[in-house]
Order: structure tokens, then sequence, then C-alpha cells
């Protein structure tokens, strides 16, 4: 059960994250993303990179969800349902934000 509440914190740290950089607030990225991004994109950089964030958090959160039910019903198909949907939550979340890398960086790296 506890690590269904470690993940659970997880996933609200990335949601946190996620809205400090939405917020324009980038100062948590790398500093090779923060130095590469113009003044005037810092903000439409921030919404992607931390839209990407909070939906990968969220979907750490569904899934650390599923796997409680899991535990409390002893039906093993909402781990595998809270799977799916974080693997693809962490695929969605990921395009987002290379999608705003290479848009404001020219790259990811």
């Amino acid at each position: 059960m506890a690590g269904f509440v470690v993940s659970a914190i997880v996933g609200i740290i990335c949601i946190l994250l996620g809205i400090k950089n939405t917020k324009g607030d980038i100062s948590s990225l790398h500093s090779y993303h923060r130095s590469r991004v113009k003044e005037e994109d810092v903000i439409p950089f921030g919404r992607l990179v931390g839209g990407g964030t909070i939906i990968v958090g969220a979907s750490i959160i569904l899934f650390s969800i599923a796997g409680a039910i899991t535990y409390m019903t002893d039906n093993d198909i909402f781990t595998v349902i809270g799977t799916a949907v974080m693997a693809a939550g962490i695929v969605a979340g990921l395009v987002v934000a290379f999608y705003g890398m290479k848009k404001y960086n020219g790259g990811i790296f």
C-alpha cells in the first residue's frame, strides 16, 4: 500500500512542477533549455513543457489510484488499466514536452 502513496506523491510533485512551468517559471528545467529560449518565448515554452509534465503527473496518480483499487478488491484488471493509462500518459506528456523543446530550443538536447 505504501507504494501507491509514494507514486501518488511523485505524481503530485510532477503536477506542481508543471504548474510552476506553465506560469513561466522555468527555473526547474536544465540550464541548457533556459539559456536557449528567447525571452519572449519563455511563457509558451513553459506552457508546453509544463503541460507535458502535468500529463505525466496525472497519469502517475491515476496509476496509483488503480493500484490501490486492485489492492482493495483483489481484481488485477485495475492494475492493467492503470499501467496502460500511465504508459499512454507518459508517452503523451513526453511528446508535448519534446515538441515544446524542439519548437523553442531547436532540439531536446
